[in-house]
């Protein structure tokens, strides 16, 4: 429980960082794309044995940069190419997977989290990667913002746009690989949007939007912790719902307050 609660307040934490720029993007949809392509990632450790957070990360930051690429050169809409990329990256996980049923129990873990089987080792490594996103979001913050207000305006002072749309779509993959074992690849999305899209509604100003995201989404940690704790249920759905509660509870704050 003491490595769970640390994983929770630090993942919460870091996905609520990330979030603001996946909110101020509106790059929603390429994390849910990346996060479940995951699976696939899952599916191959497992049957290599590999361990399956490693094959994972590789694979959804294979993906990530996959998508920044055909994206670039195909004319689609950014929608379609990542609909391409999470139908297969899915298809085939679900085939692999069905290649051994003994895995069975294994992909449940990783599909909806199993934060108490978090070791020591993991937990650093965790810890790791994930100042590893918040520096380079820092180092990178006046960039991003600038591309996410104007991408050919930044283009036109010589800003490296490509390089740093792909810089973020990888700081998603590692962001998803960090909380997979907190809530799962199919819920870890919900991490990176909702306390960030809960900050949006009580500031304007970024900053403080980055803190109270990231402020949040270690609340909403420690609450879904303690409260799958005291009511014996899924650790992962307990701290997807704390968000959700948050969200919805601010919008019906917010909606009174005007």
């Amino acid at each position: 429980m003491q490595r769970a609660l640390i994983a929770a307040i630090l993942v919460g934490a870091v996905c609520g960082t990330l979030g603001f720029f996946i909110i101020l993007r509106r790059m929603a949809f390429i994390g849910v794309g990346i996060s479940h392509s995951a699976i696939g990632g899952v599916a191959i450790g497992l049957l290599l044995g590999i361990d399956p957070l490693v094959t994972a990360g590789i694979f959804a930051i294979a993906v990530a940069l996959g998508i920044a690429a055909v994206r670039k050169r195909a004319d689609l809409s950014e929608d379609a190419v990542i609909g391409v990329f999470f139908s297969g990256s899915m298809a085939l996980g679900i085939v692999l997977f069905s290649m051994n049923h003994g895995y069975r129990q294994d992909l449940f873990g990783y599909l909806f989290g199993n934060v108490l089987a978090l070791s020591g080792t993991e937990l650093w490594l965790l810890g790791g990667a994930g100042l590893l996103v918040v520096a380079t979001l820092a180092i990178a913050l006046r960039e991003l913002l600038f591309i996410a207000f104007d991408e050919e305006v930044a283009r036109a002072y010589g800003r490296p746009v490509d390089l740093l749309n792909s810089l973020l779509l990888v700081l998603v993959a590692i962001t998803v690989i960090i909380g997979v074992r907190l809530v799962g690849v199919l819920l870890i999305e919900a991490l990176l949007v909702v306390p960030a899209a809960t900050a949006a509604l009580w500031s304007t100003n970024f900053r403080v939007q980055i803190v109270l995201a990231a402020t949040m989404g270690a609340a909403c940690g420690v609450i879904g912790l303690a409260s799958a704790y005291w009511l014996d249920i899924a650790a992962g759905g307990s701290i997807v719902l704390a968000t959700v509660a948050l969200f919805f509870g601010s919008v019906v704050v917010r909606g009174r307050a005007r």
